[in-house]
C-alpha cells in the first residue's frame, strides 16, 4: 500500500512537527500538493508549510469542503472541541484519522455527527525521517477502503500496524514514548564516554553511530536481538562484564517499569 493510492484529496488539520512529517511523507509518495489542504491557525507556520510544500491552507470549512479524508494532527486537549465546533462541516462522508495522544474514539465520536467513521493513529517521532513506527484502531463505522486509506497514510511515513484500541496504551508506552529511551541510552552512553576521558564530541560520535547501527542489523531482521546482543558478547570479555553490571543495577526492570509507568499514564490520560 502506499499513498498514492488514497482517493480524493486529503486535509492535515495542525501543521506542527507531527503534521508536517505526514505531509512531507505524502507528498514524497507522489499525492500531489494540490491534493492536500492544511489548517495551520499560526501564521508563520502555515506560511512556511505553504511556501516549502506548496499546500493549499485553508480554515476548517474549506477543508471539509474539499477534502474526504481528514488527518486531525491538533493537541489531544484541543480535538473534541474543535470536532463539536463544526457542526455540518464534517459528515459521514469523511473520514477521520486522529493522531491525538490518549483521545479514544468514544471521545471523538460524542463530538461527531452519526455515522463519520474514525480512526485512531499512534505514530512516533521518527516518522519525521520516515522510520516511524505507526499503530491504528478502528472506531464505528469504518469500513475496508478506510483501512486502506490510514495504511496509506503511515506507510508514507515508515510502518503501519492494525491494532485492537484496547492495545493503544500499551503501544504508547512502547512504540510511541520508546524513541526517548533510546535516546537516553544514547545521552547516557555520551555521559559515560566523557567520564572515562574522552571529548564529547567523540564520545556523542561513537554513542550514536553505533546505536543507529545496532537499529540497522536489528532492522535486517536475520536475528533477534537476543541472538545479535550473544553475537557481540564473548566470555569473559568487556561485553560481558558490561551486561552483568546491567543486570546488577536492574535495568529490565527499570525497562518494565517504565513501560508500565507510560501504559499508566496513557490510560489516565484517555479516562478524562
Amino acid at each position: 500500500m502506499t499513498a498514492k493510492q488514497i482517493e480524493g484529496n486529503v486535509a492535515i488539520i495542525g501543521g506542527g512537527k507531527m503534521g508536517e512529517a505526514i505531509l512531507a511523507g505524502l507528498l514524497a509518495s507522489s499525492v500531489k500538493p494540490e491534493r492536500v489542504y492544511v489548517v495551520e491557525k499560526f501564521g508563520e507556520r502555515a506560511e512556511y508549510l505553504k511556501r516549502t510544500y506548496g499546500v493549499t491552507l485553508a480554515d476548517y470549512a474549506e477543508a471539509f469542503g474539499a477534502a474526504s479524508t481528514i488527518v486531525l494532527a491538533v493537541k489531544p486537549q484541543d480535538i473534541v472541541p474543535m470536532l463539536a465546533s463544526l457542526g455540518n462541516d464534517v459528515t459521514a462522508g469523511h473520514l477521520l484519522v486522529s493522531i491525538a495522544a490518549g483521545v479514544t474514539t468514544a471521545a471523538l465520536q460524542s463530538a461527531l455527527p452519526q455515522g463519520v467513521p474514525v480512526i485512531r493513529a499512534m505514530p512516533n517521532t521518527p516518522a519525521l525521517v520516515g522510520k516511524g513506527m505507526t499503530a491504528i484502531a478502528e472506531g464505528s463505522h469504518v469500513r475496508p477502503e478506510h483501512w486502506e486509506t490510514a495504511e496509506a497514510l503511515f506507510d508514507a511515513v515508515g510502518q503501519v500496524v492494525r491494532v485492537e484500541e484496547s492495545q493503544i496504551d500499551a503501544v504508547t508506552a512502547i512504540s510511541g514514548s520508546g524513541p526517548a529511551y533510546f535516546f537516553l541510552m544514547v545521552e547516557a552512553l555520551t555521559e559515560a564516554g566523557v567520564h572515562l576521558g574522552l571529548p564529547r564530541a567523540l564520545a556523542a560520535q561513537l554513542a550514536s553511530v553505533t546505536a543507529v547501527g545496532a537499529a540497522a542489523m536489528l532492522d535486517a531482521g536475520t536475528a533477534s536481538p537476543a541472538q545479535l546482543r550473544e553475537s557481540v558478547t564473548s566470555p569473559g570479555g568487556t561485553t560481558a562484564a558490561a551486561l552483568r553490571a546491567f543486570d546488577e543495577a536492574g535495568m529490565r526492570h527499570a525497562v518494565y517499569a517504565a513501560a508500565e509507568a507510560a501504559y499508566r499514564r496513557s490510560r489516565e490520560l484517555g479516562a478524562r
